[in-house]
Formats: C-alpha cells, structure tokens, sequence
C-alpha cells in the first residue's frame, strides 16, 4: 500500500510539474518569463532599453506573423505599445496560442505586459489578417538591480502554435 502511494503520489507530482512550474516562471520572472501587470508605474526614468521584436510561428500554422516594428527604445518605467500583425493563410478559420519569453533571461522579472494577444487563444477566419497590440513597460526596479547595468538591449519573442481542434477532438500541432 505504501509503495502504491508512492507511485501514485509521483504520477500526481509529474502531471501537476508543468502547470507548477508555469506559474513559478510568471510569478518570478524565471527564465524569461515576462511579468503581467494591471497598471502602469508613475515614475519614468531617462535610461532608455532597447527593446527589439522577434516572430516565429509552428510549421503547423498556416498563418504569416511578423512584428510591425523590429525595434523601440523604451523608457524605464514608460508605457510601450507596439504590433505584432497575423495572417491566416488557411481556407479555414483556424486558432493559434502565442508563447512568448524574454532574452537576457534576468530581465524577465522586470519586463512587464499590461495587455498582450498571448494572454488568450487567437481566432483568425480564413484570410483574416490583424494586428494585435502588446503593452509593456520596464520595472523602475529595473533601476537598483545591479545585475541589470550591463543590459541595454532586452528581445521579446514569440511563438504562435496551432490550437485548432481536428475531427475527433485532437490538436492539430503537437507543442
């Protein structure tokens, strides 16, 4: 009986594992992962980060997705709006799912987003295309992290998957 626990009590661990560590990765900023906010800060420093856009889509996607712009320079602590623009190349609606991360991997804790696409799945009718806003600022405790001096330049990258459910309930890319 003991031992069945055990292994009952890994095979819940593993399955739970990937949610778990999803939320650990949000809440801290660990390995890239981008901090969400629901307000904008009052302070804005002078220091401006370069911050350039990325785009890649699964091959199972049939959609176009680029940036609208490849790069801004932002403020610490300034609200940045910019577009990232999808096409659907498909003759059929199809969904995608954005992931997204932040290289140098430390300034993850202090790239914020307010609004982004890649908060939910993304519906585009056949040859639909839009553009799709994301706004971000850069923590003002950017400011008094040391580890943060020698970072000028911060990318934001994203990968749109395929969610489109085929005939008998599966997806139709494997993440």
């Amino acid at each position: 009986m003991a031992l069945a626990g055990v292994v009952a009590g890994m095979v819940v661990l593993t399955a739970a594992s990937v949610p778990l560590y999803r939320i650990f990765c949000q809440v801290t900023g660990f390995g890239g992962t981008p901090m969400r906010a629901d307000a904008i800060p009052d302070t804005v420093f002078d220091r401006q980060v370069t911050v350039r856009f990325n785009a890649d889509t699964d091959p199972n996607l049939p959609w176009l997705f680029k940036p609208e712009q490849h790069r801004v320079e932002a403020k610490v602590g300034e609200s940045t709006l910019v577009f990232y623009r999808a096409e659907n190349n498909a003759g059929h609606p199809v969904t995608g799912q954005a992931v997204f991360n932040v290289t140098p991997a430390k300034a993850g804790a202090y790239f914020t987003k307010v609004e982004c696409f890649c908060f939910t799945e993304q519906t585009l009718q056949a040859g639909q295309k839009v553009d799709m806003p994301v706004s971000f600022f850069i923590d003002p405790a950017f400011m008094t992290d040391a580890n943060m001096r020698d970072v000028t330049s911060i990318t934001l990258s994203y990968t749109f998957y395929n969610q489109t459910q085929e005939a008998g309930g599966k997806t139709a890319a494997v993440q």
